[in-house]
């Protein structure tokens, strides 16, 4: 098998999962960017309780079409940074592993997501401003709604500028610890169980020893560390991506200034806003990512093991 025929397989099987993995888990996406604005100051949102709470609110308010409004640029934005992240992360590691030549450390494993993490955040920033801004808008909001992903890129072009596309750049940078913490264990991970799978069940092929459960609880676990030490990157790239009021006048400068107001008016809970629906939906859409993402791979190369 050549290496481009390797990348490319690698990268169809990251966009798969990832679209696999919005749909499935995006009402929960609207919940937790909403939770994490809500600063407890002025606010266009209705008060939510807790996530059933906020997906009864936003149904009972803004009907279905509520639960998934930025569903387009999430499903582009998904698709192609799982593609384009997955594409880096394989060609990263075939350049660190000299084509197979040799066995890839930890420390390989964590180069490779964090190279291939910043690549993605800076080919894909604007989509996922608009996505944010799309997913802020409600029967409650003061400026003209944009009506789709052109408007809003049109709008934000004319009443901002293009450098507004880059609003929350920097902790989108940051979050590259994210991806290459998840990863790093998960690498790590699989390749303890298949050690074990493989001693316990004296057969060849390790490749083909796990199975969908295997990778499901894999991807749940690697998901949940990197969660927990990098979430509160998301909030404050979430705050400094909203839309200006009419008035043109943003809620935040930049992301350091969200960083003070948060610290100054909400401590360090606020940094943590909108956590619980964020695990809803990301453990078992990461458990659904990988669990796509393997057998994808193993549809496009069953004969991997004789090329």
């Amino acid at each position: 098998m050549s290496l481009s025929q390797w990348q490319w397989e690698t990268a169809t099987a990251g966009a798969v999962a990832g679209f696999a993995t919005v749909a499935a888990m995006y009402p929960l996406d609207i919940v937790r960017t909403r939770f994490q604005v809500n600063d407890g100051r002025v606010t266009n949102f209705p008060a939510y309780k807790n996530t059933a709470h906020a997906i009864f609110t936003i149904t009972r308010l803004e009907g279905l079409k509520g639960l998934y409004a930025g569903f387009l640029p999430a499903v582009l934005g998904s698709t192609v940074s799982w593609g384009l992240y997955f594409f880096f992360y394989g060609r990263a590691k075939q350049r660190y592993s000299k084509n197979r030549e040799e066995k890839l450390s930890s420390g390989h494993h964590l180069a490779s997501a964090a190279e291939a993490g910043a690549l993605v955040s800076l080919c894909t920033n604007p989509i996922w401003l608009i996505k944010t801004r799309l997913q802020l808008q409600n029967p409650l909001h003061q400026s003209r709604r944009y009506s789709g992903i052109y408007d809003a890129l049109r709008t934000i072009l004319r009443e901002e500028g293009w450098t507004a596309l880059y609003k929350g750049l920097g902790p989108g940078l940051l979050m590259v610890s994210h991806g290459a913490i998840q990863f790093t264990a998960y690498e790590e991970l699989r390749r303890i169980m298949v050690d074990y799978k493989e001693k316990k069940q004296k057969s060849e092929g390790a490749s083909n020893l796990l199975n969908s459960f295997d990778y499901a609880l894999l991807g749940g676990s690697s998901k949940i560390a990197a969660i927990l030490i990098t979430y509160p990157f998301q909030v404050i790239r979430t705050r400094a991506q909203q839309r200006p009021s009419k008035e043109g006048i943003p809620r935040y400068m930049n992301s350091w200034h969200v960083v003070k107001e948060t610290a100054r008016f909400e401590g360090i809970r606020g940094f943590y806003k909108g956590i619980t629906p964020n695990l809803l939906k990301n453990v078992p859409a990461s458990s659904i990512t990988f669990i796509v993402y393997e057998n994808v791979l193993k549809l496009l190369r069953p004969k991997r093991r004789n090329d």
